[in-house]
């Protein structure tokens, strides 16, 4: 069982080593999520903690899933059974709202990444739903976001209701630096009923 949940700043500060090393693990399985292999731990939970003023102001939308119910991403405790993996985070999605004035119902979703271990259990397709409904209360109705062509993600994607839009030959490399193209997709959202009136 998983539990997902938003992170404040000050718990991002707390979980920024095992949010990277969740980073790093995603590396080394060979995503492309902006990074190069090998990726240092340390530097990937400082690239973590740079993230907590945006987290703070609202620019940024942070949500992690742990294994094991009511685990505290600031302490890494947890209830139940099994609260020896010290809170371990599983998986991570953030959310970056338009900062345009013309792009208010619009928002960008980046860095779904699911660890190694707890693939396979539906845990990326909750992710994505946490961060679905929390958009639509927040007025958004426009989604975007980018990922490796033929990647696994491709197909969450599509069984999700996202739409492709197409592909960027080269945009980014993979961890090795090797060249991939890069597919777009969006997602329309149902309009909240306490959607602010524009």
């Amino acid at each position: 069982m998983y539990t997902v949940r938003p992170v404040t700043a000050e718990e991002l500060l707390g979980a920024a080593e095992r949010l990277g090393g969740l980073l790093a693990d995603t590396v080394d399985g060979g995503a492309s999520v902006g990074f190069l292999a090998p990726l240092d731990p340390g530097a990937a939970a400082d690239w973590w903690r740079a993230l907590a003023p945006e987290v703070g102001a609202g620019r940024l939308l942070l949500w992690v899933a742990y294994p094991e119910t009511g685990a505290d991403p600031g302490t890494g405790a947890g209830t139940g059974a099994g609260t020896g993996a010290g809170g371990r985070i599983a998986g991570t999605v953030q959310l970056r709202p338009a900062s345009t004035a013309n792009g208010w119902h619009r928002a960008e979703v980046a860095k779904l990444m699911v660890h190694r271990a707890d693939r396979g259990h539906g845990l990326a397709g909750r992710l994505l739903a946490a961060l679905e409904a929390a958009a639509v209360g927040r007025g958004i109705r426009t989604l975007v976001l980018d990922t490796e062509t033929d990647s696994p993600a491709e197909r969450l994607y599509a069984a999700a209701g996202w739409t492709r839009v197409g592909t960027v030959p080269d945009f980014a490399t993979d961890p090795a630096g090797v060249p991939h193209a890069t597919t777009v997709y969006y997602k329309a959202l149902p309009a909240a009923d306490d959607s602010p009136g524009r």
